[in-house]
């Protein structure tokens, strides 16, 4: 049991959480709780805790009991004093803020004090940001629930019960690990489609193209070049939205290796980020020389969720993982570029996380791996350079096609070359400011390490 100042520490933080959700709820005008009462709840809840190291654990449920047996009262005199209460909204935020309260004060005593904060910081939010998730709820229809369930069932119901082990050959099929992936690119993408549906299809010219590069750069590729077919006075907005979604997926690809493969990242994500300057530069001068763009539209969305599509992806995630494992095997290192500019054109995604994660595991060499990414990243632009050209014509090329090439002759020129020895995980830790960090992170270490035993 904790003593001395830190159990001050710990009330005082107890008292401030109190505080916090009680001037939250004084200003919602709440009739039974509001700034002073919410604090003395939560003192309530830790000096239950604090007896229960003299009188047992019974202590903290006679509290809780007792609380609750106070609310009830208080909402019974609150009916009666409004009538019947036949035409009120009974409502139930108070008394479960009350009790989460209590509960709250009680475990900053006993539990870890940066939990209790979180919980009760986010409580505080969800209180406050009353009408805007209302009206979040309002703009959600079946469609988008059906797709939230469609990822709940991915995430949540298949994911746990898939075996975490290798099949089949080369042990590149290991089905947890596969649909991890999946559940990781249905996320970002869902994550888009959800924004997408909130703030509905007339978005600006930046946002349209964050999130046709979330979602997907291909299809926005197509779409707007269709928009800048049937109107020219649109092609720059259009040639915009899509330079910024294709610098998004880019961003996408070097996050993906960052998850998925964290010890290799830095040597296998360097040279695509310097690729990704001239997308950055030809993106900003696009989106600072149409002054007068008209607001982005984007199409109709797809659920991106779809249990048929996440099983695709799946599928084609594990024959890309065999393709290389094969090709790497069977005609050497060479062969992966074949494999890399081929899958680059299906799905960058599975290129890139397949690759990484061989990287990672040891069995490709960093400077394949991110070759054979980046090949097949240049791949994947070099065909929505060739789509544009051909629904977009003229007027749409002018403007992206200068921004891809840069592109790609800066990609080309990495490949030739930059050094196959780069290491620079190894060079970070010769340079003077992240060498004394890495020594600061290894004492600390090794203090937390002898008070621990």
């Amino acid at each position: 049991m904790i003593e001395g100042a830190d159990t001050f520490q710990r009330l005082a933080v107890a008292l401030g959480l109190g505080l916090l959700i009680g001037s939250v709820r004084q200003k919602a005008r709440n009739d039974i709780a509001g700034v002073r009462t919410y604090p003395l709840i939560t003192i309530f809840g830790s000096i239950c805790a604090l007896l229960v190291k003299d009188t047992g654990p019974w202590m903290a449920g006679v509290g809780l009991i007792t609380l609750a047996m106070m609310l009830f009262i208080s909402n019974q005199h609150k009916l009666k004093a409004n009538g019947d209460g036949a035409d009120q909204d009974p409502g139930l935020t108070t008394e479960v803020s009350i009790l989460l309260m209590y509960a709250l004060g009680a475990y900053t005593m006993l539990g870890n004090l940066a939990v209790a904060v979180c919980v009760g910081a986010s409580a505080t939010l969800l209180i406050h940001f009353k009408h805007p998730l209302h009206a979040l709820i309002r703009k959600i229809g079946d469609k988008d629930i059906h797709a939230i369930m469609q990822f709940v069932l991915i995430a949540l119901v298949i994911l746990p019960v898939l075996p975490n082990r290798a099949f089949g050959p080369y042990d590149v099929f290991n089905p947890f690990q596969t649909w991890m992936v999946v559940v990781l690119i249905v996320a970002i993408s869902l994550s888009a489609y959800v924004v997408y549906r909130v703030f509905g299809a007339k978005i600006g010219t930046i946002v349209g193209g964050i999130l046709g590069g979330l979602i997907s750069s291909t299809a926005t590729t197509v779409s707007y070049a269709q928009k800048a077919k049937a109107s020219k006075s649109v092609a720059r907005s259009a040639g915009t939205v899509i330079a910024i979604a294709s610098t998004v997926a880019f961003v996408r690809i070097i996050v993906e290796i960052f998850v998925m493969a964290p010890k290799v990242a830095l040597d296998v994500a360097t040279p695509l980020f310097i690729t990704l300057i001239p997308m950055v530069l030809g993106s900003a001068a696009l989106l600072i020389g149409g002054k007068k763009q008209e607001p982005a539209q984007l199409p109709e969305q797809e659920n991106p969720a779809e249990l048929k599509a996440a099983v695709i992806f799946a599928a084609l995630y594990t024959a890309i993982s065999f393709a290389v494992a094969a090709t790497k095997d069977l005609a050497g290192d060479k062969g992966l570029y074949v494999v890399g500019a081929i899958s680059g054109l299906t799905d960058v995604d599975a290129l890139t996380i397949s690759t990484a994660q061989m990287a990672q595991s040891g069995r490709l060499e960093t400077h394949i791996a991110w070759q054979v990414i980046l090949l097949g990243a240049l791949a994947n632009l070099l065909f929505k350079g060739v789509t544009l050209s051909m629904i977009g014509k003229v007027p749409l090329s002018k403007f992206v096609l200068p921004v891809f090439l840069s592109t790609a002759v800066a990609g080309g020129f990495l490949i030739f070359t930059w050094p196959e020895d780069a290491n620079l995980a190894k060079f970070m830790k010769q340079v003077p400011v992240f060498s004394k960090l890495g020594s600061a992170k290894q004492v600390s270490q090794k203090d937390a390490s002898q008070r621990t035993e």
